[in-house]
């Protein structure tokens, strides 16, 4: 299943986020998996679509980050499905 992962950073927070990433990358438990994603302009907010067949895991990778960014999870699917 793919999901769409908002991310959006505390207010005054998005130095430590990008701190925390680049001291300890982005956690994810295995069985999660990160396919891409997209940071808006201002820097304030991440797009990221992941992957996993359990989505619990998303909750396990979130709680790591929880106390910097509130999050926003969509189920999604690619286009040539939807059609």
């Amino acid at each position: 299943m793919l999901y769409m992962v908002i991310e959006k950073f505390k207010p005054g927070r998005k130095t430590e986020v990008y701190n925390r990433y680049t001291e300890k990358g982005r956690m994810l438990p295995a069985g999660l998996r990160y396919v891409s994603s997209w940071v808006e302009v201002d820097g304030n907010r991440c797009f990221q679509v992941m992957t996993t067949m359990d989505d619990t895991l998303l909750e396990v990778w979130m709680r790591q980050w929880d106390d910097l960014v509130d999050f926003e999870v969509v189920a999604i699917q690619t286009s040539p499905v939807a059609d």
